[in-house]
């Protein structure tokens, strides 16, 4: 019957993809971590680091920053306003590493809807040296975090960035953000960058100004609402490649509220949904959720028993995100299989709410997306 062929060809190519995402992802995670990072020459680095607000692990997110094994970088702290409470602890940090020139620079330049571009320019604008590394205040750098970005650059790289892989989980709703993050967008992107089609994450991202000046700067990243998003696009057209760090680096996650884990995704969706329709399009196949209801469907058709069925599919489905996580040291407990089911389950509404709606809040930030930086 046409349906139960549909059916299985659809449960088949899923569990195909899944099979083929997590396996390479784990094989290639399993072989770094046996390898040291070691790039051809250390160049000095600009780390640009926007601040806003106070979050689970902040201070020693930031502290981080002062502990690089690397012979010769600056760090620059970006703050929008000058009552911020981020401000004492950035200066406390900067006076407790005087053998790590650093500073904090206040203020905002409004080219975009987005708030952390805006925080970021002044940075841009002061940075030293062509290589900058723009990272989230959340991140937790290892020692030798230049040498890994730097080991990921390539002749035709544009750009190298790394999605978050979430650490210190606290609490169930962690642990769903967690499932959000590592076996799942975090595996995709990877995955991704193994067939040559690697992305921009916002997380961690690596730039030559030499190479994004002539293309506008980073005036030119106001063109879309995600300064990735942009990047994306710029380089892509530009001819260059973007390169993702084999073995990316932890965001603490602490205790987490649904309500914080879910604004979150939300607002993640409809960014990807606004500037990569395409491609949020083929999303929903992405979970386990549809792949289930074609294995169903095929098991109905084809008088098969439809529970054992799903049971298969389930388990290898889950199977293979435990054994990447397993393989590559990221977050794996009892309570991680609980939350990529309801991971899976919360997907199908996720993607119906990223294409219904065109605004979200980031910290404390009204955004719509039908602006653009020439009409805000």
């Amino acid at each position: 019957m046409p349906i139960e062929a549909a059916a299985s060809t659809a449960c088949t190519i899923a569990a195909l993809a899944h099979l083929a995402s997590t396996s390479l992802v784990a094989w290639r995670a399993a072989r770094d971590r046996q390898r040291s990072a070691s790039p051809a020459e250390r160049p000095p680095i600009t780390l640009l680091r926007p601040v806003r607000g106070l979050e689970n692990h902040l201070e020693e997110a930031l502290a981080s920053s002062f502990r690089l094994d690397w012979p010769e970088y600056e760090v620059i702290f970006c703050v929008k306003d000058a009552d911020d409470p981020v401000v004492p602890l950035v200066e406390r940090l900067i006076a407790a590493h005087p053998q790590v020139r650093a500073r904090l620079l206040v203020g905002d330049d409004p080219i975009s809807i987005n708030p952390k571009l805006n925080n970021t320019v002044k940075g841009w604008r002061e940075a030293r040296y062509d290589l900058v590394a723009m990272v989230d205040s959340n991140v937790l750098l290892p020692p030798d975090f230049f040498a890994r970005l730097l080991d990921a650059w390539g002749e035709d790289t544009g750009l190298v960035c790394a999605p978050p892989i979430a650490g210190r989980v606290e609490g169930f709703w962690a642990e769903l953000e967690c499932a959000f993050l590592n076996t799942y967008q975090t595996r995709w992107q990877l995955f991704a960058d193994l067939l040559g089609f690697g992305f921009a994450q916002g997380k961690v991202m690596l730039y030559r100004r030499s190479i994004l000046e002539p293309l506008g700067g980073i005036e030119a990243l106001a063109a879309e609402p995600a300064e990735d998003a942009a990047t994306t696009k710029l380089l892509r057209a530009a001819g260059y490649r973007i390169r993702v760090v084999p073995r990316p680096f932890e965001q603490a996650l602490g205790r987490r509220s649904f309500t914080e884990v879910w604004s979150r995704q939300l607002r993640w969706a409809r960014l990807r949904r606004e500037t990569f329709p395409f491609f949020y399009a083929a999303e929903i196949a992405s979970g386990s959720f549809v792949p289930s209801l074609a294995c169903g469907l095929w098991a109905w058709f084809a008088e098969m028993p439809v529970l054992p069925a799903l049971g298969v599919l389930l388990l290898f489905w889950y199977a293979s995100e435990a054994a990447l996580a397993r393989s590559a040291g990221w977050h794996l407990t009892r309570w991680s299989l609980p939350a990529m089911v309801l991971r899976d389950l919360l997907l199908p509404v996720l993607y119906c709410q990223g294409w219904v709606g065109k605004g979200f809040v980031w910290r404390g930030n009204e955004m719509r997306l039908a602006e653009r930086a020439s009409g805000s």
